[in-house]
């Protein structure tokens, strides 16, 4: 059975105010313990399973890592400031981390020991399982015609937590490698005008690899709720918003 856990509300005097909790999360079963997903916002994400830590693109305006346990292990999907942040990485940072990022955000970071993992490989660390998905561009472009993510640069991720396969998509659209993604448990679609995905394009990749629970992410001031509508026709596939704008 899953857990949502919601950021609580107290009322108090007659405002309405939020508890100490600042950020949402939800917990899932994998059959070899619990995967908590915590939703720090835009593109970042936090998991947390088997004892260890798990960051994708930490970007220091999401959340104050000085004050967060540090990462065994810490995902970036491409070089755009918004997903890669050399200060937020230092900072989850310890001996035994692993970042794990594509060969441009090592160039461009400068971070020494980064892991460098391109389209299609498949690599574990720290007992994860982690597999690279192209992202990219196949419609949205700048004005003079390049794609505001080329083919080849980003990767998605897909990280394994015992029995769930949850997918990470990073900055993409609905690209052929996406739609032919199998046994998705969970899956993370980005939804920021112009740069990434319409919904109607959200949904037509959802469709498509049919993740049973897909959460819209990094969706900037597109409505995220125009999900529900356009999915109601696929009842197997669990739509969840969270505040990642």
């Amino acid at each position: 059975m899953y857990s949502f856990s919601l950021v609580p509300f107290i009322l108090f005097a007659g405002v309405l105010s939020v508890t100490a909790q600042p950020f949402e999360e939800d917990v899932y079963p994998t059959g070899k313990g619990d995967l908590k997903i915590t939703f720090l916002g835009h593109g970042t994400l936090m998991f947390t399973f088997d004892g260890i830590t798990i960051h994708v693109d930490p970007v220091s305006r999401y959340a104050d890592y000085s004050k967060m346990a540090k990462a065994e292990l810490i995902l970036v999907t491409h070089d755009h400031g918004d997903h890669l942040d050399k200060r937020a990485i230092e900072a989850l940072t310890k001996a035994t981390t692993k970042a794990v990022m594509t060969e441009e955000c090592a160039e461009k970071s400068g971070l020494p020991g980064a892991n460098i993992m391109k389209n299609g490989d498949t690599q574990v660390f720290h007992g994860i399982k982690i597999e690279a998905v192209p992202a990219y561009n196949l419609e949205h472009m700048r004005s003079e015609g390049v794609p505001f993510h080329a083919k080849g640069v980003g990767n998605g991720y897909i990280l394994t937590f015992g029995s769930k396969r949850v997918y990470v998509a990073g900055d993409t659209e609905n690209t052929p490698e996406m739609k032919a993604l199998q046994n998705i448990d969970i899956a993370f679609l980005p939804m920021n005008l112009p740069y990434t995905m319409t919904p109607q394009m959200v949904a037509d990749a959802a469709r498509a690899f049919k993740p049973a629970i897909l959460y819209p992410y990094h969706y900037g001031s597109t409505e995220p709720n125009e999900l529900l509508t356009m999915l109601r026709d696929s009842p197997e596939i669990k739509v969840l918003i969270r505040r990642m704008n």
